[in-house]
């Protein structure tokens, strides 16, 4: 085999890993190009008024990692609104969300004809590329119109919507006849995967093997589940390093003898962080014996805060808020502390162990590794409880969680006393069998997964023949 190379709407090379600053994705991916001498290609973060196509090519943290400029308007169509204003909110199932213009597919054929110039010459005859998430679905398809004949994987972060949600999107038929320009087509769940298949079989009146090979447009893509892991030793090392002690041992001052129900999560409508709020505040008022002896802390990162559906969220979480806290504070507690910045991993690790309740409750999500990462910073002599969205990925996997559904504010609100009531024998069986399964599923097994079944020739053969 040749090289790998890994093409990504943004590049995050390696850097000082210590730093707690560089995700594991990005270590396991860094690892994979070394092991196979391969490329990483992407936008580099930058605008420039008029494209060039001229790439920038340098070798960090022992990748090779090449980048080009994007125009302000290329990311105006392209990332903010074909990406984050059409697709991200449609494969959420936030079909109330999703905008359709047609500047905004414009400028997403345009950026990834763009990418496809850039890369085409790169690429060797016996290199393979992994194509990453929803922003370069037809990236393939460009490839090809240029001749690249090579192994060609995408894999999908987010979830793949229902076929009747998904033919809501104008043009939805293109979108899905570039991806079979692909050899594999990778998806986080079965729940996904099957999804796609019944779009292929229901709209396209197409056909789907025994062994998974869709068939439609006269080509062929295996399909397939590989959920993403964490990168487990890693970040065990994280939650024991001096950065992590420092945090858990600040937080646990603050407790005050009170438990901590922690969520972390980007501030994103798919989050269901107002549901979450409305469920704490549930379990509030149905057990009045909790009240000033837990709290809620809840971290959301600020983000695409220059879409609307961004800002109107945020408004409402300050709302819920405050609306929650006025009605509960006493003069030496507050029931939710609500905090918008960023924390490193390493950080992160240090909240994870000192909470209590571990609160992952998206109303829709591709895996969350934020769940992951709970588990992996746990006191193996006495663990927290992961509360768990029967609608992120991760419920496939992690199935001693307490599963609920997020729109059940009852049921959501009862998992939050059950795991606060939890007896420590049972919590500790419960976090052994997660973080064994972890172990067995991390980041490296996934990416091996990948990279081995984009290897495999079956499915490519057909396509070429076809």
């Amino acid at each position: 085999m040749g090289r790998l190379i890994v093409v990504s709407n943004r590049v995050q090379p390696p850097g000082d890993a210590s730093s707690g600053a560089v995700g594991g994705l990005a270590m396991a991916l860094a690892a994979a190009l070394r092991e196979h001498s391969g490329v990483w290609f992407g936008w580099s973060g930058q605008t420039i008024e008029e494209h060039t196509g001229q790439l920038s090519v340098q070798r960090i943290g022992g990748v090779t990692v090449a980048t080009i400029d994007l125009e302000p308007q290329d990311l105006d169509e392209y990332y903010n609104g074909y990406a984050n204003k059409t697709l991200w909110p449609l494969f959420h199932y936030r079909v109330d969300l999703s905008v359709y213009e047609r500047s905004f597919s414009e400028g997403y054929g345009r950026v990834n004809a763009r990418f496809a110039d850039a890369l085409a010459p790169l690429i060797q005859p016996d290199d393979m590329v992994w194509v990453h998430d929803y922003h370069l679905m037809p990236l393939a398809q460009e490839l090809r119109r240029r001749g690249v004949k090579n192994r060609i994987g995408f894999f999908l972060h987010i979830p793949w919507p229902a076929r009747r949600l998904l033919a809501t999107l104008p043009n939805h038929r293109d979108l899905v006849e570039a991806l079979f320009d692909y050899d594999l087509l990778g998806f986080q769940t079965e729940d996904s995967a099957s999804a796609f298949e019944d779009y292929v079989t229901g709209e396209l009146d197409g056909s789907v093997t025994p062994d998974r090979r869709a068939h439609a447009f006269g080509r062929t893509a295996q399909v397939g589940a590989f959920p993403i892991g964490l990168d487990v030793e890693t970040f065990e090392a994280a939650a024991h390093d001096e950065v992590a002690v420092a945090e858990y041992e600040r937080m646990h001052a603050s407790l005050n003898g009170r438990a901590m129900i922690l969520g972390v999560d980007r501030l994103d409508y798919s989050k269901g962080l107002e549901e979450r709020f409305l469920a704490y505040e549930q379990a509030l008022l149905d057990h009045e014996e909790l009240r000033e002896k837990v709290f809620l802390l809840q971290i959301a990162t600020p983000s695409r805060e220059e879409v609307d559906a961004y800002q109107d969220i945020r408004a409402r979480l300050d709302a819920v808020t405050g609306r929650i806290n006025g009605a509960f504070a006493t003069v030496d507690w507050v029931p939710i502390r609500y905090v918008n910045r960023a924390y490193r991993r390493d950080e992160l690790a240090g909240v994870y162990r000192a909470a209590k309740i571990g609160l992952v409750t998206p109303l829709r999500d591709g895996m969350n590794l934020v769940a992951k990462e709970y588990v992996a910073a746990q006191d193996p002599e006495d663990p927290g409880v992961l509360v768990l969205s029967q609608f992120a990925g991760a419920s496939e996997q992690m199935t001693q969680a307490l599963i609920v559904n997020p729109f059940n504010r009852e049921e959501v609100a009862e998992a939050i006393v059950r795991g606060l009531a939890m007896p420590k024998s049972e919590r500790i069986a419960r976090w052994a069998e997660l973080m064994a399964d972890l172990r067995r599923t991390d980041v490296t097994a996934w990416r091996d997964a990948f990279v081995k079944a984009l290897a495999s020739d079956t499915a490519g053969t057909e396509r070429l023949a076809g």
